[in-house]
């Protein structure tokens, strides 16, 4: 029997990192591959990991997921360090599964999550051509190829710079405030592992990025050149996406047929629902919440608003969130009676694919995780930019100073954001000139973003080649 060629993908273990590489594996598959999905082992888990592995399974039989063992030894390092740290030491239980699984398949490829780059070390010694998949954009990719770089020229830390603004090639000035809170210190062993690991990635045959040309033009282009790796070889950059789930087969688990959110949409005129989502781990203090009520109140906009629990301790953004928010403990009294008409909240998760896809939401209130951005793209909905953290200030930056798709939320840098930027912002989107033009130019990229998937898109072509590449011979 003939063997269908096979793609091997390793994401990092973390929700944002599965989701989108589980997307790309259902692009090799429609070109006739099989797919193999590493499970690294990590004792970080998000509440919906599992239910959304069991999905996929269920509908995707050509993709299939293999949990490696735990590594003999353990670390006790902070979280944000153990996803890091945790793939140099699944390196050998990753040798031993790719040198079994390959005398049963036809390994054409290893996709490796842009965090995994210590797996090179695995798919090197086993000669296996290998891509690096970057599952945010273009623009993140540049600033992070260019970090060594820049890191070697310096002398300070980002966060002895303040606001001053960083200059990297082909993006707009960043203040050194918005790089990752994580790489603000130069002696920061967390930094340092970062500036290592995206060092690493012009080893790969290629990057894949989850992204299009059209979208990012400029970013890629400047990838392309070469320049953000000065004086070394730049690997082949093909933009794939944009990959988001498909609206109907979301990553929570459902508890009833079609959500309340989308019958009480159903129910709302043609874009006048402002949708405000905060990504999988971003969530709010008391006082925060309080203020973002009181701006929807007095905004006078229809809302559909997902309230999250308060984090415990003073972590502000975990894993693991309590159960359920007390809606009436956590916001000011009596506002959800005075806004049942034109407003909804609903407790921890909502369809956010299928509710930014909805007739009925007109912009969208967002972390500007990349996932989340995407999704927003392929509704065609404008965005206000509420970064928390991760990328998500550098997401902010080039949404709204060159994309010009998102406005910022003021404050957002802050201790807090006031009830009356949350009030002044929803109203321009909604009802300024400045507003209907956001709302246009976001339509205008919805349609953008479908012509690089479909057949002869700028992102489908890129993927034929990809497949093309991975199918040649490979001389031992």
């Amino acid at each position: 029997m003939v063997m269908k060629p096979t793609v091997v993908l390793y994401p990092l273990a973390a929700m944002g990192h599965v989701v989108p590489i589980v997307q790309l594996a259902k692009l090799f598959i429609r070109h006739d591959f099989d797919a193999a999905v590493v499970l690294m082992h990590s004792h970080l888990k998000h509440p919906s990991f599992d239910p959304f592995i069991a999905g996929v399974s269920a509908t995707q039989p050509s993709i299939t997921f293999h949990q490696l063992p735990p590594p003999t030894d353990s670390v006790a390092n902070p979280a944000s360090q153990r996803l890091i740290d945790s793939v140099r030491r699944n390196n050998p239980q990753l040798l031993q599964f790719i040198s079994s699984y390959r005398r049963d398949s036809d390994i054409r490829a290893v996709v490796l999550d842009s965090f995994c780059a210590d797996a090179l070390d695995v798919t090197a010694e086993l000669r296996l051509r290998t891509h690096f998949f970057f599952s945010s954009g273009a623009s993140d990719l540049g600033v992070f190829l260019y970090l060594p770089t820049m890191h070697a020229a310096m002398d300070v830390s980002f966060g002895d710079l303040g606001d001053a603004p960083l200059h990297y090639p082909g993006m707009p000035p960043i203040p050194a405030s918005h790089m990752p809170s994580h790489m603000m210190e130069r002696e920061n062993e967390m930094f340092k592992k970062m500036v290592r690991m995206f060092d690493r990635l012009p080893e790969a045959d290629a990057i894949l990025i989850n992204s299009f040309d059209h979208f990012e033009a400029e970013a890629v282009e400047t990838l392309r050149s070469g320049v953000c790796v000065p004086g070394r070889w730049m690997p082949s950059v093909y933009c794939v996406g944009p990959l988001v789930v498909d609206a109907r087969g979301g990553i929570g688990e459902r508890k009833e047929e079609r959500p309340a959110c989308l019958e009480w949409l159903d129910a709302q005129p043609r874009g006048s629902v402002m949708f405000l989502c905060f990504g999988s781990m971003g969530s709010f203090s008391v006082d925060q919440l309080k203020q973002i009520a009181t701006g929807l109140e007095r905004s006078g906009q229809r809302f559909l608003w997902v309230v999250r629990a308060p984090p415990s301790g003073e972590a502000v953004n975990v894993i693991l969130h309590p159960s359920e928010p007390d809606l009436d403990a956590l916001l000011p009294e009596g506002f959800l009676e005075r806004t049942k008409q034109r407003g909804m909240v609903v407790k921890s998760w909502a369809p956010q694919v299928e509710v930014l896809n909805h007739a009925a939401v007109g912009g969208f209130v967002t972390h500007c995780g990349w996932n989340s951005t995407l999704e927003a793209i392929t509704a065609g909905v404008a965005m206000v930019a509420w970064p928390l953290y991760a990328e998500q200030r550098l997401n902010k930056v080039f949404l709204v100073d060159q994309m010009k798709l998102a406005v910022a939320m003021e404050g957002y840098d802050k201790e807090m954001v006031m009830a009356e930027e949350v009030e002044t912002k929803l109203r321009w989107v909604m009802e300024s000139e400045g507003g209907r033009e956001l709302r246009e130019r976001a339509a205008e990229m919805k349609t953008k973003a479908a012509d690089a998937m479909r057949e002869g898109g700028s992102s489908q072509l890129a993927m034929l080649e990809v497949i093309a590449k991975d199918l040649e011979k490979i001389n031992s």
